[in-house]
């Protein structure tokens, strides 16, 4: 990336703001929890005794390539680049009908929806917070640089 396109202004000059970290943090745990599944389910349909061993696979597969988007966000956030509130925020929104299923199932599905809840609904409201906004140099409508 050249510093073309984040250009270091008043707003995203210093120290980065907490918030913009623990977002961060958030999205990069969320995108190592999707690995770490991924892998396990990779993992159960290779050498395990799974019903479906392609869904098994595929379903792997599926989550660890889904686990670069906020791993990207994430990597992002903490390089303070403006590109990557988005798909950091599109990371939670996509969370919040996974956490949902999860609390609708009658087993141990539901701490772990829970879990998501609240660390996606924590990741959005970090993410839209007007000093990471101004962090990441993101300016709202109208007030464009003339």
């Amino acid at each position: 990336m050249s510093s073309e396109q984040n250009p270091v202004t008043p707003e995203t000059a210093g120290p980065r703001p907490r918030r913009l970290t623990y977002a961060a943090l958030l999205a990069g745990l969320e995108g190592l929890a999707l690995v770490a599944g991924g892998v396990w389910m990779l993992v159960e349909g290779l050498a395990g005794e799974p019903d479906d061993r392609q869904s098994a696979v595929t379903g792997g597969v599926t989550l660890v390539v889904l686990a670069l988007l906020p791993l990207l966000a994430a990597r992002g956030l903490f390089a303070r680049r403006s590109w990557s509130r988005g798909p950091a925020v599109i990371t939670q929104v996509m969370a919040l009908p996974v956490a949902y299923n999860l609390l609708q199932a009658d087993s141990m599905a539901i701490p772990a929806g829970i879990a998501l809840a609240v660390v996606a609904v924590a990741a959005l409201v970090l993410l839209v917070n007007g000093e990471t906004t101004r962090a990441l140099g993101i300016r709202g409508p109208g007030n464009a640089p003339e």
